[in-house]
């Protein structure tokens, strides 16, 4: 009797239920917001003021950043990996314009590009030193004056630094792996919520447009601001609670959900470092301003310090303290430089070497740029 095998066609990775615990703490997370949200007198007021502060002139630029970065994908079909592995002497500085890109995607597009061969080392350091993360969302939305002069900066600072790599580093860190499969799982369909998401964030948009321009808008389509901003908030919480993700998206999920998934994300992050500032004034009385005052001279460099932690949620946090006058210009770039992201994550996944020597790298840079700024130029931007 002969005997036959049959060999099936690996399906897609579907996202599955995984997370068990995890999802539990986000849960948890959730419902004390929503406490803190409807607590009576000033606690419950500036919680959700700060939750509609952070919606406004924070999230809803995310999402139309990223909604427009995956369609134009999705819509060109194009692999960046092969353009950056054809691009020869435009290598460096093409992968420090995706580090600088607000956001995480184009330095994780470059360090997974490094890893298949694609790019050298050089074009990882520049894209981790030119990179600042979600909080140039932060920025941009908030100081749009500051993100004028921090981005183009460190993208500066990245292509040389790069090139500097690339001339003198001999030694390689990778391990090849060509042709490996992507580790985000794949939701697979475009959900209702991610639709909503979509369709609440557009008028957002909007009031967060006007904001900029200093336009007072109190109401959309007849829709209180309030509302329309919590309406996103606890969507996108709820989004973040039940997802099966940890941030990162797969590439064959639809541009509204990875938009509806990753701004969620993001959003956490940034309405934590809202709230944990104006919590900490408000119940501690800790003036956080005088105390970095008092060890002025060492700013810059806990600034650079903590850039080195992997993930956006610290660097969010420096950037608020910047942004409410706590922390100088000079330690907010000097983190700017240092910061790797969220791209640190698969860095450190995929190439540990590569990542642990090119956060090293980008170290020096940011210690100059961050103490030139402190020395001679210690009021500029602040």
């Amino acid at each position: 009797m002969t005997m036959t095998t049959s060999v099936s066609t690996p399906e897609p990775i579907l996202a599955r239920d995984r997370m068990g615990p995890f999802r539990a703490r986000r849960i948890f997370v959730v419902l004390a917001l929503a406490v803190l949200a409807v607590a009576p007198g000033e606690l419950g007021s500036m919680t959700r003021e700060l939750m509609v502060d952070s919606y406004v002139q924070v999230s809803v630029f995310v999402a139309a950043t990223l909604f427009l970065f995956y369609g134009a994908e999705r819509v060109f079909r194009f692999d960046i990996g092969q353009v950056l592995k054809s691009s020869r002497g435009w290598q460096v500085p093409l992968a420090a314009l995706m580090g600088a890109t607000p956001g995480c995607g184009g330095a994780v597009v470059v360090v997974a590009a490094y890893t298949s061969g694609n790019v050298g080392f050089g074009a990882v350091v520049a894209t981790l030193t030119a990179t600042m993360g979600d909080a140039a969302f932060l920025l941009i939305a908030t100081r749009p004056d500051a993100a004028a002069v921090v981005l183009p900066l460190s993208f500066a600072v990245g292509i040389l630094s790069g090139w500097l790599v690339d001339c003198f580093n001999k030694v390689e860190f990778r391990r090849l792996t060509v042709g490996a499969r992507e580790t985000a799982p794949r939701i697979g369909r475009t959900r209702p919520q991610d639709i909503a998401f979509a369709l609440v964030a557009a008028p957002g948009l909007a009031v967060g447009a006007a904001q900029l321009g200093q336009v007072e808008i109190t109401a959309v389509f007849g829709i209180p601001v309030l509302w329309l901003a919590l309406t996103g908030t606890f969507l996108g919480l709820f989004i973040w609670a039940t997802s099966p993700l940890q941030a990162m998206t797969n590439s064959h999920d639809s541009p509204f959900t990875r938009m509806a998934e990753e701004t969620s994300f993001i959003s956490v992050w940034v309405l934590g470092a809202y709230l944990a500032y104006d919590y900490l004034v408000l119940f501690a009385g800790f003036d956080l301003e005088a105390w970095f005052l008092a060890v002025a001279p060492l700013l810059p460099l806990i600034a650079i310090v903590i850039g080195f932690v992997p993930g956006c949620g610290p660097q969010v946090l420096v950037a608020t303290l910047y942004i409410n006058g706590a922390i100088p210009f000079a330690a907010l770039i000097g983190n700017a430089i240092s910061n790797d992201g969220d791209a640190l994550f698969p860095a450190l996944a995929l190439s540990p070497r590569a990542a642990v020597m090119a956060t090293a790298y980008s170290a020096v840079p940011a210690l100059i740029v961050a103490y030139a700024f402190h020395f001679l130029a210690p009021g500029f931007m602040n």
